[in-house]
């Protein structure tokens, strides 16, 4: 609207200014009375890019077009493997360490299906050994549909409420992890953002980097959101 209003009729630069620094404020926090903290991260890759995220294999992501929308693809399985048993196919945001957050995204499963169909939020993570995860998994068990910890040895589920499984289809779906750090609590949504999935109560890790993927499947991200409080990431270690 505010590019017609520039072309059709000249008006004055400060009314211009007014008008589009409001635009920008009603758009960027559309959504933020409702979740409480600043909107600290938004990527719909229609850029065709996936420039701020950071794949543990390069080769295995890539923005592609589904329909005449652009998504974040994990195409194949990733070429890396953790030093313990957690999931091997990640792609983490750059540059952004937060503490108490809201993530939403829309994941899609393109993994054919078997019992076992999964996709991941990984967050808290301070290095490739110390994490937290979200597994949406087709179908429960020890391992499967869960919130993980990874804490230096192969990862332990830590949920104290789950549902028997992630209905996975061929339909994108609404995903959502709100973590309040000085409660301990993560809770999970998966479409209905009014009744968690998952719950989960632990302070381990007090802040960290966010990431997506999938344990050893694929899938697709798009219209990512993240809602939170930032902070300064640790110094890097010196050799």
């Amino acid at each position: 609207m505010l590019r017609t209003l520039s072309l059709a009729f000249p008006i004055c630069f400060s009314f211009f200014l007014i008008v589009s620094t409001t635009f920008s404020e009603e758009t960027a926090g559309a959504d933020e009375p409702a979740i409480g903290m600043p909107l600290v991260f938004k990527d719909d890759f229609e850029k065709g890019n996936a420039d701020r995220w950071e794949p543990v294999d390069p080769g295995a992501w890539k923005v592609v077009a589904d329909g005449e929308n652009k998504v974040y693809a994990l195409l194949r399985d990733c070429k890396y493997s953790p030093k313990v048993r957690s999931p091997q196919n990640m792609s983490m945001l750059k540059g952004l360490w937060v503490s108490d957050f809201v993530f939403e995204a829309r994941f899609k499963s393109t993994e054919p299906e078997y019992g076992h169909r999964d996709m991941c939020i990984f967050f808290g993570h301070q290095d490739p050994t110390h994490f937290y995860y979200v597994h949406f998994g087709k179908k429960a068990d020890p391992h499967s549909n869960s919130i993980f910890l990874v804490n230096g040895e192969p990862r332990t589920s830590i949920a104290t409420k789950r549902t028997e499984g992630t209905n996975w289809d061929d339909r994108y779906h609404t995903v959502r992890v709100a973590r309040d750090v000085q409660k301990g609590t993560i809770e999970v949504y998966f479409d209905d953002l009014e009744k968690p999935v998952m719950l989960a109560n632990d302070k381990t890790f007090k802040a960290g980097r966010i990431g997506v993927g999938s344990f050893d499947d694929v899938g697709v991200v798009d219209n990512v959101k993240i809602w939170g409080k930032k902070q300064e990431p640790p110094p890097e270690p010196t050799d």
